[in-house]
């Protein structure tokens, strides 16, 4: 698996929604004797974590759009180099914190479409129909008709982006006789079901999306680029304060620092901004601060640092630290709104 897990890489090099590979390396020092690792770059929190902290509630129209996008992206890029994943699941997706966007990572499984090498693809629950027949087939020692081909891919994003809505693991769910019969009507259920708060209009556009990937027939599914053109994509979201709370960036936002009158106050003000320009310093270098004296963003402190990993820090030391006889909320926030001066008003 190394060798073609360091070749897809290596073709896929470049796109900014997969893992980058930056060299190989030999650990002499493993229990087994030498073994040829690969060394990718240090991404963050999967969507795997995401589902467990979102605790039955579904994410966030915005992350999941944000999620569905940047892998659409990916899989529409490897596809088009001849590529199928093969194993796209919840802990394959990780946020990378200094590029603000979702990458897919693990390419031990992939092939290139038509050279099919490897029988048992795609994990438990993410398996598409076609991976599943072929999967017992090969049990039993029987040739499949048909190949596998990137409409797998498609599947398991299906299901993935199916989670991130409910909130609930859905193996059990699309292993049932009653989702091979009529699975568009348990989709139906849980896009209707009382626990879903959600805007109807963005919902329907999300559901529909998901229908197009989870045909039980390979042929009938939307292609990842033809995913990209849904309605679903041109909605603007806003994310929430759990999204800023869960997907770390270079910026921080700090809530509850400033009262009206210290900002009415010029020198009050300047006071202020050197002392938390002291104190976020103590993590790494700032390279901009700003504390809008109008809504929106009003009294809020954005602080950008030189890269996430000293945002990380300050984060966790800063959420709960009394400034000014108060407690400190610290988010991250998204360092391309910062950049254009996008400040979101208010986030639930």
């Amino acid at each position: 698996g190394f060798r073609k897990e360091r070749a897809a890489l290596e073709t896929l090099r470049g796109h900014r929604n997969i893992v980058t590979l930056y060299g190989v390396f030999t650990n002499h020092y493993s229990a087994n004797g030498p073994s040829r690792c690969l060394l990718l770059e240090l991404l963050d929190i999967s969507v795997s974590e995401l589902l467990l902290h979102s605790s039955n509630q579904g994410c966030s129209m915005w992350m999941i759009q944000h999620c569905a996008r940047d892998v659409l992206e990916a899989l529409a890029f490897l596809h088009h180099k001849g590529y199928v994943h093969a194993d796209l699941k919840p802990r394959n997706i990780l946020w990378s914190a200094e590029e603000e966007c979702f990458k897919l990572i693990d390419f031990g499984l992939s092939f290139k479409e038509g050279n099919q090498d490897v029988k048992y693809i795609q994990t438990d629950g993410y398996r598409a129909p076609e991976a599943e027949l072929q999967n017992c087939l090969a049990q039993a020692g029987l040739q499949s008709e048909t190949e596998c081909t990137s409409a797998v891919d498609l599947w398991s994003l299906g299901i993935v982006l199916l989670e991130m809505f409910s909130g609930m693991k859905l193996k059990h769910t699309v292993q049932s006789q009653e989702w091979k019969t009529n699975s568009s009507a348990i989709i139906d259920r849980i896009f209707a079901s009382e626990g879903v708060v959600n805007s109807a209009i963005p919902a329907y556009h999300l559901r529909d999306l998901i229908k197009s990937m989870l045909h039980c027939d390979q042929r009938k599914r939307a292609s990842a680029e033809k995913a990209l053109c849904s309605p679903f994509f041109s909605i603007p979201f806003a994310p929430h304060i759990e999204d800023l709370v869960m997907l770390p960036t270079p910026v921080l936002r700090l809530l509850n620092v400033l009262s009206d009158a210290s900002l009415q106050c010029e020198e009050e003000y300047e006071d202020i901004l050197e002392d938390i320009r002291e104190e976020c310093q103590k993590y790494g270098p700032v390279v901009s601060l700003l504390i809008p004296k109008e809504n929106p963003g009003k009294g809020q402190v954005f602080v950008e640092y030189a890269n996430a990993g000293d945002s990380k820090a300050a984060q966790k030391m800063l959420t709960g630290k009394i400034f000014d006889g108060k407690f400190v909320v610290a988010t991250f926030y998204p360092l391309s709104a910062y950049k254009r001066g996008y400040l979101y008003q208010n986030l639930l």
